[in-house]
């Protein structure tokens, strides 16, 4: 199944299907995203996630001395941009037992103070195979999920109030225009009827953010 990379379109479908949270699990070089748009005149798929409305983006990086760095400088690519960091969660996921590298707690408590929230999810083998729905995930690692999904509703609520105001609408699904035919029309198809092309799906007016 090919999964929209608009996030434009990701907001049409949650309005589609009547959801009151989505979550949408994106992987692509966020810090790289901003730049390459800033020199093509764009507006990237990273400024696209923060201008839908109630988005509240979670960064997630390893917590290991160089997946601090990398974190660290996509926060200051973000601040650079005018992106609202004030309304990002971070979640640093451990990459075995024990207590994270110094560089990494360091990190940590800078980011704190600029971010939403930071929230430690400790490592657990059990992740990996079955996610976070799990029977066997251990209990700090069920509580950091609680943590990570309280500061994300944290962070909508400072933002936006509480309870959340109704979301905007988006734009109705307008059928694509049809080509004009190539053949006449007395050679078409005969079981070819007015109406039988599949509507394409288009993006809700939403301010880019």
């Amino acid at each position: 199944m090919e999964l929209p990379e608009n996030p434009a379109a990701w907001y049409q479908l949650a309005a589609v299907g009547g959801w009151q949270t989505v979550v949408a699990d994106t992987v692509h070089p966020l810090a790289h995203d901003l730049l390459a748009a800033r020199c093509a005149g764009e507006t990237g798929r990273t400024r696209g996630w923060y201008d839908l409305p109630f988005a509240i983006p979670v960064l997630c990086a390893a917590a290991t001395a160089q997946g601090m760095r990398s974190l660290q400088q996509a926060v200051m690519v973000l601040h650079a941009e005018g992106l609202p960091l004030r309304r990002t969660v971070v979640a640093l996921v451990a990459t075995g037992d024990g207590r994270p590298p110094v560089a990494v707690r360091a990190g940590a408590a800078m980011l704190t103070s600029r971010t939403a929230a930071v929230v430690q999810v400790p490592h657990d083998p059990h992740v990996h195979a079955h996610s976070l729905a799990a029977a066997r995930l251990r209990p700090r690692t069920l509580q950091a999920g609680a943590r990570l999904a309280g500061a994300v509703l944290a962070a909508a609520h400072a933002a936006w109030g509480a309870p959340l105001p109704d979301a905007p609408q988006p734009a109705p699904v307008t059928p694509a225009p049809r080509p004009t035919p190539a053949i006449p029309v007395h050679a078409a198809v005969p079981f070819a009827t007015e109406g039988s092309g599949t509507p394409a799906l288009t993006t809700p007016a939403v301010t880019a953010s």
